[in-house]
């Protein structure tokens, strides 16, 4: 395997490129490469979520009064960044439990994305539903994160509802388009082809000067012709 066909699980799921390749518009491979895996988180704990972390989470603490809460979420989110993710998922969910406000929520997060990355799709889908935000970064992908857990669990039709989430919170030129080619995609994983193809044309139309608008324009072309069939 050459170095351009390697795929690391952030390609899988984290991005919509390396989604939309594994697709392949073939139901069936996203299926065997959801499967392939399994209990794979996709790059967010040493990219993602170390930057939400360092500005988000700043501002949470900040604004939080808990100082026991904040000492424990601190030690649970040092675990998770340490990789020790199965003792981080079970600290910071009982965080979540045990605290309200900016603490609990902040864990809510955190156990999410810790879960997911132990491959516990519904315990992480029911955290980060837990997890809410007005910022503009942290919510969406928060929606997307539960569209990433769902098409582990090859539930498409609930993937599609939150990649619409994530897509459709605060619209904007930097974060939508990556959202939107998740949505295409798993449109295309669902077998609804019209659907996918709107995205797609969404994609080129809105937002031409992403990087996502060069493989939206291929695959666009492609359902262009077999739509038409």
């Amino acid at each position: 395997m050459t170095k351009k066909d390697e795929k690391t699980p952030l390609d899988f799921l984290e991005t919509a490129d390396g989604l939309k390749s594994e697709l392949e518009h073939d139901i069936h491979k996203v299926q065997a490469t959801v499967e392939k895996n399994k209990g794979v988180i996709y790059g967010v704990a040493g990219i993602l979520v170390v930057a939400i972390l360092g500005y988000f989470g700043y501002k949470y603490y900040l604004t939080t009064q808990d100082e026991a809460g904040q000492a424990k979420l601190f030690n649970a989110v040092y675990k998770f960044e340490a990789d020790s993710n199965k003792v981080a998922a079970k600290e910071l969910g009982k965080i979540a439990d045990d605290f309200g406000g900016n603490t609990g929520n902040l864990a809510s997060f955190y156990a999410g994305v810790a879960n997911l990355k132990e491959g516990k799709f519904d315990a992480a889908i029911d955290q980060l539903k837990s997890f809410s935000s007005s910022d503009l970064l942290v919510q969406a992908r928060a929606y997307s994160l539960i569209g990433d857990a769902y098409t582990e669990k090859k539930a498409y039709s609930d993937a599609i509802t939150y990649y619409k989430k994530a897509a459709e919170y605060k619209a904007n030129k930097f974060f939508t388009p990556t959202y939107l080619m998740k949505l295409a995609a798993a449109y295309e994983a669902n077998n609804e082809q019209k659907e996918a193809l709107a995205v797609y044309t969404e994609i080129v139309d809105k937002y031409a000067e992403s990087s996502e608008s060069i493989n939206a324009k291929k695959y666009k072309a492609v359902l262009e012709g077999s739509v038409s069939e």
